[in-house]
């Protein structure tokens, strides 16, 4: 499986003027900022709601946004043409990753700074943040093959949206019910608690843990996205 840098930037630019087009999709890219003003001016409110923000981030720019740019080559027939280009699998999701990698690293530093957030340490923050981001284009990724619309991949992405946004919130009742134990698993509450850790004094030697639970996550989307744009190059 070869890789070409020019074609993939070729995608990328291509990405960037669709967006630019399409305000229906660009526009929840103010979204995120939006709810760094909103907590900041609550005076921000510690590490679980920074995260909190940067996980709707995570579901509304990495997530829906790679879903919806899939979608609409879908919806205008064009992913069809690249799958029969000389532009190979990694080519072609990779080339479509970039852009919604570079928009969502963007918009999570833009919304730091609003809020503050000052992290104890840039480099295990950075790299579980740049794992995390792939972990989530994949699933947008997986999303936008399943869908033919840009209105179908704006319902299909809302549950993962409430999930992965919502579910560290389900972590008061782990007492009462001993299921949701299997929540902390989960990417999302997995970069959480890194953060904490973070917070708390600790280094890479302390979190390495985390960073393979997250870029196990990461690697498992990534080959499931590859699964599936192989069966719709079949169909």
């Amino acid at each position: 499986m070869t890789f070409s840098m020019k074609r993939a930037l070729a995608i990328f630019q291509k990405d960037y003027k669709d967006l630019s087009r399409n305000l229906f999709v660009s526009s929840t890219l103010i979204m995120p900022l939006f709810f760094a003003v909103f907590y900041s001016q609550l005076g921000g409110g510690g590490i679980d709601v920074t995260y909190f923000v940067v996980n709707i981030t995570f579901s509304l720019v990495a997530t829906f946004v790679q879903c919806a740019l899939i979608a609409e080559e879908k919806e205008k027939n064009t992913l069809r043409g690249l799958m029969l280009s000389p532009a190979s699998t990694l080519d072609i999701l990779l080339g479509k990753s970039a852009f919604t990698f570079v928009t969502t690293l963007i918009l999570i530093a833009a919304c730091a700074f609003i809020m503050g957030y000052s992290p104890a340490n840039l480099l295990v923050i950075s790299l579980a943040l740049i794992v995390s981001t792939f972990f989530y284009i994949g699933i947008g990724t997986i999303l936008g093959l399943m869908t033919k619309t840009v209105m179908e991949a704006s319902l299909i992405v809302m549950p993962a949206f409430f999930f992965f946004s919502f579910s560290p919130m389900l972590l008061v009742y782990e007492d009462r019910f001993s299921i949701i134990g299997l929540l902390e698993y989960l990417p999302n509450i997995v970069l959480i608690d890194l953060a904490h850790q973070i917070e708390a004094g600790a280094g890479l030697g302390s979190t390495w843990v985390e960073l393979v639970i997250l870029s196990a996550w990461a690697l498992v989307v990534f080959v499931g996205s590859i699964v599936m744009y192989n069966r719709k190059q079949t169909d």
